[in-house]
Order: structure tokens, then C-alpha cells, then sequence
């Protein structure tokens, strides 16, 4: 059995009820990826670590989850072009179990984690970030920007990282109905002049 720090039990147990099902799962696929993790909390949130180094943590907001790699600048797909910097850890901002990666590419993630652990590696102080290309608009957001010259107007006129934001959004959407809805949604706030994450602003 895996061995818990009763302070994670107490702290998910305190996390709005939309994270603690998010919270049980990462905790659970931790342990069952990395088998000798070591929970402690940190910072006042929860930390896994292996091989005498973090391996990644987690951490319940009033709206979101976030979750990261300690070493994940070193992991191709996770620090690098394409990770999210919305929130922080690497994966935006999640506020539900499907706004999380398919399971086999956070075990994927996982294993590389551990093998960076184990190895001793070291994250840069300053890590640069690479530049970051343009986001590709997904069809389905493409279509109904089309359709709507107000919200199509507002769209071009933002930043590239506000119409990144959207774009990684809808494009993450893992259920045809659940990329629908995120489209209509992203068309209604585009039109008000919304960023995609407006409420936290």
C-alpha cells in the first residue's frame, strides 16, 4: 500500500469540492507510476518527492487545479513550446479530471520525471523560454469566428497569448460535445471582449 502524509488527507478533504476528485486522481496515479514517492507538503501545498528531489506537486485554488513537474523545463512537451503558463504548474489551469493530458502522457511524463531524478539532473536557474509560435486556430473555433464578425474582430485584435489561450482550450477538449460547448462559450466571451480566463484577472 502507499505509503500517505495524513496532512495531504486533511488538505484535500479542505479543497473546494470541484478539486478533490482532481486531487485523488493525481495522487493516485502518482503512487501508482512511482511506487516509493514520498508525499510532504510544501509551501503550503502538497509535494511528491523521489530520489531525494521533488518530482512534481499539486495545488487547489479557489476555482482550479494546478499541477507540475519540479523538473518539467527539462522534459520535452511540458516546459517547452506548447506547455501553458496560465496558472501555475504546466497544464493551465484544470478544473476538471478533462482538462487534464490522457493518462498515458502524464504516466509518459511521469517516468521521465523520475528518471531525471534519479540521474541527479538540475534545472537551469534561469531557464530561457524558447519563443513561442502562433497558435493554429482549430476548425471548429475557425467556423463559428466566421460566422460571428463581432467576436471574429475582437479574436484578431487580441495578444497571440489571448488567442492562445482559446485555442489550446478548445483544441484540449477530449468529447466532440465538450468542444462544442467550449466554442460557443469562447464565442460569447470573445464577443464581450473576454480574455479566456477573464474571471481571474
Amino acid at each position: 500500500m502507499p505509503v500517505t502524509d495524513p496532512r495531504i488527507d486533511a488538505y484535500i478533504d479542505k479543497a473546494a469540492p470541484f478539486a478533490q476528485p482532481i486531487l485523488r486522481h493525481l495522487r493516485a496515479l502518482v503512487h501508482a507510476i512511482c511506487p516509493d514517492v514520498v508525499e510532504t507538503i510544501k509551501w503550503g501545498f502538497p509535494h511528491f518527492m523521489h530520489a531525494g528531489a521533488i518530482l512534481c506537486s499539486m495545488a487547489a485554488f479557489k476555482q482550479h487545479v494546478a499541477f507540475g513537474f519540479w523538473k518539467g523545463a527539462l522534459i520535452e512537451g511540458v516546459g517547452g513550446p506548447g506547455s501553458r503558463h496560465d496558472a501555475m504548474g504546466q497544464f493551465g489551469r484544470i478544473g476538471s479530471l478533462d482538462d487534464l493530458p490522457a493518462k498515458r502522457t502524464l504516466v509518459s511524463i511521469l517516468r521521465k520525471a523520475m528518471t531525471l531524478n534519479e540521474q541527479g539532473a538540475t534545472v537551469p536557474a534561469r531557464a530561457r523560454k524558447a519563443p513561442r509560435d502562433e497558435a493554429e486556430v482549430p476548425e471548429a473555433l475557425a467556423a463559428a469566428l466566421k460566422r460571428n464578425a463581432k467576436a471574429r474582430k475582437t479574436f484578431e485584435a487580441f495578444a497571440p497569448s489571448h488567442r492562445r489561450e482559446y485555442c489550446e482550450w478548445i483544441a484540449e477538449a477530449k468529447r466532440d460535445d465538450t468542444r462544442e460547448q467550449r466554442v460557443a462559450q469562447a464565442i460569447e466571451w470573445i464577443a464581450e471582449g473576454k480574455q479566456r480566463n477573464w474571471k481571474y484577472c
